[in-house]
């Protein structure tokens, strides 16, 4: 058991808390996830009262051989155990491809253990490149529903179209997740979460859903945030949306806390004491170890106590290229206290960062190595600089990119001067959707477009949105020309790719708060290959 007391008095004695103090004093949480890995198999065997699949299965992180199988035991998924004992599961795989599962390619067996929380992560290989798979899960007499999934294409492959949507900011309690009814239909190849899987904060009355939880706080422990996450896969839709294709994720702030930078805590308010440095990054640890724990993500993204490698690529061949950021984990503190701020001396700082050293050299790296038509950044803040300018705010988003606008102006020069092939920027966060063209300085209005921004809106979080502007909306819009089209509702991005086109359709959903509300497409927007910029469909 971890004494807090004693890393508290370290950290103090040290003026501060350092990962290397921290992961020091405690090396048993950071080793736990691994030291679980190497358990020995059961061998007795187990029947269940209810059914152990509640949450369905999903798949991710394909590459052009092998992917991702996950599920989770949890009969009793509004219990934090899931109602599982604090033992050992022996839980069979099979992948096959048909749905009828006759045709077998590749079976076996996984443990399900209590320090993961009864979750598996299988890495089914030896697969084919380019084809559509079927599997499921079984313990016990238990079997798990079917889900679908494939591999990409080989990396030197052409294909000739890609399809995929791409979506974030699932708030449970402010709506319905009806715009993944269309995204089951829509029969992609991949989905792309782009962050805010779930939310931190505590339970509120008088909404569409209620949290499940601390009744008076936000998540806090490694209990309320496998209950806080099972709340959410436990809805039909979303858990249905797993079931249909592989998922690529990643992390925003709401996954841990609003807002916050690195191992820096949201700005506090006032009356409100703030969090022990030691026990947020204790806090950080179990979000991030949950986070893993519920992804359909691959064993080297495991966490290591409060530090998690989740940026990462894929290739769909020669199309497309897709580098997974995260703009949260290694960011320097926002700039003026956050908040939209004008974009002075501190947001212009050049040491402000939003993906850190390491992070910012792979993704060069990448890009500069990349052969791919498309080059994509799927991220979590809006790269756009926007200067808003209405009666409540006026300014530039300190938590987005203008708030780290020496690193962005310089990635964009970067794509420009080492002429990157097709940059396309995938954007959530905002819960609105935008289409941007970006410049080096979106300020200087004349000068050429490098890149296209897609910001996709939120599933549901703001709860039911607007196809009118608000007010003083259009003055904003007139102010920054780099913005091609704004729009406040509820939905998701859906993408086709091809050799010479890049499609955006913006589906909407136009009530989230009663089931069955009407999905349309919104507005469509093109970008030619060659051409950076988006235009009307």
């Amino acid at each position: 058991m971890l004494d807090l007391t004693r890393i508290a008095e370290a950290a103090q004695y040290e003026g501060g808390v350092s990962r290397r103090l921290f992961l020091a004093t405690t090396a048993a949480l950071a080793a736990l996830p691994s030291l679980a890995l190497q358990a020995q198999t059961p061998t007795r065997k187990v029947a269940f009262a209810s059914n152990p699949f509640t949450l369905g299965v999903a798949s991710g992180d394909p590459d052009d051989a092998s992917v991702v199988l996950w599920t989770k035991l949890a009969p009793v998924p509004d219990d934090p155990d899931g109602g599982m004992k604090p033992e050992q599961y022996e839980v069979g795989w099979e992948i096959a491809e048909d749905e009828g599962m006759k045709k077998l390619v590749g079976q076996g067996k996984a443990l399900a253990i209590p320090q993961l929380g009864h979750t598996v992560h299988v890495e089914a290989g030896g697969l084919k490149p380019d084809r559509w798979y079927f599997y499921r899960f079984h313990v016990g007499d238990a079997v798990s529903p079917v889900g679908r999934t494939r591999t990409l294409p080989p990396p030197d492959s052409r294909p000739d179209k890609l399809r995929f949507a791409f979506a974030s900011c699932q708030h449970y309690e402010q709506g319905l997740y009806t715009a993944y009814s269309q995204m089951a239909r829509d029969d992609v190849d991949l989905v792309f979460h782009l962050g805010d899987y779930i939310y931190e904060g505590p339970p509120r009355e008088g909404l569409v859903r209620k949290h499940a939880g601390p009744a008076r706080t936000r998540c806090r422990t490694l209990a309320d945030y496998r209950l806080r996450h099972m709340q959410y896969r436990l809805d039909p839709l979303l858990h249905g949306m797993h079931a249909v294709c592989p998922w690529f994720v990643t992390w925003d702030d709401h996954e841990f806390e609003n807002n916050y930078a690195n191992d820096i805590q949201e700005e506090q308010r006032p009356g409100v004491e703030p969090e022990h440095p030691v026990d947020f990054l204790i806090r950080r640890a179990s979000a991030y170890q949950v986070y893993y724990e519920m992804m359909p993500l691959r064993p080297r993204s495991l966490p290591h106590g409060p530090d998690m490698q989740l940026y990462r690529k894929a290739s769909f061949g020669r199309l497309a290229e897709f580098f997974v950021l995260d703009t949260r984990q290694y960011r320097t503190d926002q700039p003026n206290g956050d908040g939209v701020k004008p974009l002075n001396e501190a947001a212009l700082n050049p040491n402000n960062t939003l993906l850190g050293r390491k992070q910012k050299g792979w993704l060069q790296a990448g890009l500069i190595t990349s052969t791919a038509t498309w080059n994509v950044l799927a991220q979590q803040v809006m790269m756009a600089m926007v200067q808003f300018d209405t009666a409540l705010r006026k300014g530039y988003a300190m938590d987005q990119w203008p708030g780290y606008a020496h690193e962005r102006m310089a990635l964009v020069q970067f794509l420009a001067d080492r002429k990157v092939p097709n940059p396309v920027v995938l954007t959530g966060d905002i819960h609105c959707n935008w289409v941007n063209n970006l410049r080096v300085d979106d300020r200087v209005h004349d000068a050429p477009v490098v890149a296209t921004e897609f910001v996709g809106t939120s599933i549901s979080s703001g709860g039911n949105g607007s196809k009118e502007l608000p007010e003083g909306a259009q003055k904003t819009l007139s102010a920054n020309p780099c913005v091609q089209f704004f729009n406040r509702e509820r939905g998701y991005v859906r993408c086709t790719v091809t050799p010479t086109l890049w499609t955006s359709d913006f589906v909407v959903v136009e009530d989230v708060t009663q089931p069955g509300g009407k999905i349309t497409t919104r507005a469509s927007f093109v970008v030619e290959a060659g051409k950076p910029g988006a235009k009307p469909a």
